[in-house]
């Protein structure tokens, strides 16, 4: 098993939250997504190395932005599109 963590841009509340998990779950071998809202952070674990591009692409579907930075640095200001 493995874990990446992300930063998702843009997510507000619970919705966002069930939009952003929900096309992520829809990646081939992903075992769990954790979202912690307030610090806009996603924890995808999966059976086995799963690239950023996947990722990008599934939040992205959801409506969001996955930003390329380093998850235990400051939340960085902008927003996403809401669905």
């Amino acid at each position: 098993m493995t874990s990446r963590e992300v930063r998702v841009l843009g997510m507000t509340c619970g919705h966002c939250v069930a939009f952003v998990t929900e096309e992520i779950e829809r990646l081939p071998g992903v075992t769990a997504v954790a979202v912690d809202l307030a610090a806009g952070l996603v924890t995808v674990t999966s059976d086995g190395e799963l690239g950023l591009p996947k990722i990008r692409a599934a939040v992205e579907e959801a409506g969001y932005e996955l930003v390329d930075q380093p998850p235990g640095s400051p939340p960085a200001n902008g927003s996403g599109r809401q669905p």
